[in-house]
């Protein structure tokens, strides 16, 4: 795959250091990447972004963001509350594209989950992913209630006629619960799809080095990493 969507079954589940772990995977094989994010919210001009801390924690990737807007809210409602333009699918699956052309691998993380609203008319990350005709790894949660709003994620995958070539642990604690570690098993069913990764909890604050070190370890070789999972 050329281009591949980063969605996430809700926010703060580890959707940028997935990201960064599958571009430090693809540049330690030698590969181009680009990462783009299509609309940041909730950071201000002189803040770093998802992509930049991508680019932090992999390495030389060539980071994109198409808007930002300071309000950690929707797409759509932050840039209405900032009077800014909102970013729409067919801009995001054109700068895709144009990425593409020139690099070997182009994530594109989005904002919260795959049905968030980028604009006024309801477009989602799933009418950019279409457009785009790119897969979409999801990235999950380890404990409690994420089977199920996994399985919703892969449902609306479906209805949207997209692929996904699977579902990435984004933070997989340290003394794992009874719960998170039955769902190593359960979330591939829940998913319609292969476990493709654990990403250990905490692994964004390691030091650049240690983090792309690591990185091909907590990913199966579907997404360029070296392990199976445990």
């Amino acid at each position: 795959m050329s281009v591949l969507f980063v969605t996430g079954t809700g926010t703060e589940i580890g959707k940028t250091v997935t990201t960064a772990a599958v571009a430090a995977a693809a540049l330690a094989r030698g590969r181009s990447v680009a990462v783009l994010k299509p609309a940041q919210t909730g950071v201000t001009a002189d803040e770093t972004g998802d992509a930049a801390e991508v680019e932090r924690l992999a390495g030389p990737v060539t980071a994109v963001e198409l808007a930002r807007y300071p309000d950690p809210l929707a797409p759509a409602t932050a840039a209405q509350r900032a009077g800014l333009p909102p970013v729409g699918p067919r801009q995001i699956a054109e700068a895709a594209a144009k990425l593409a052309a020139s690099h070997d691998l182009v994530l594109v993380e989005g904002a919260g989950g795959l049905l968030v609203r980028l604009d006024a008319e309801g477009h989602t990350l799933a009418d950019a992913a279409r457009l785009a005709d790119a897969p979409v790894l999801v990235v999950v949660q380890a404990g409690l209630g994420t089977l199920n709003s996994t399985a919703l994620t892969a449902l609306a995958l479906r209805h949207h006629g997209l692929d996904s070539p699977g579902i990435v642990v984004g933070s997989w604690p340290a003394d794992p619960d009874l719960a998170s570690r039955c769902n190593l098993t359960d979330l591939p069913e829940a998913a319609g799809a292969p476990l493709l990764g654990v990403i250990p909890e905490g692994s964004g604050a390691l030091p650049p080095s240690a983090f792309r070190a690591a990185a091909p370890t907590w990913l199966t070789p579907a997404l360029g990493g070296t392990k199976g999972l445990r």
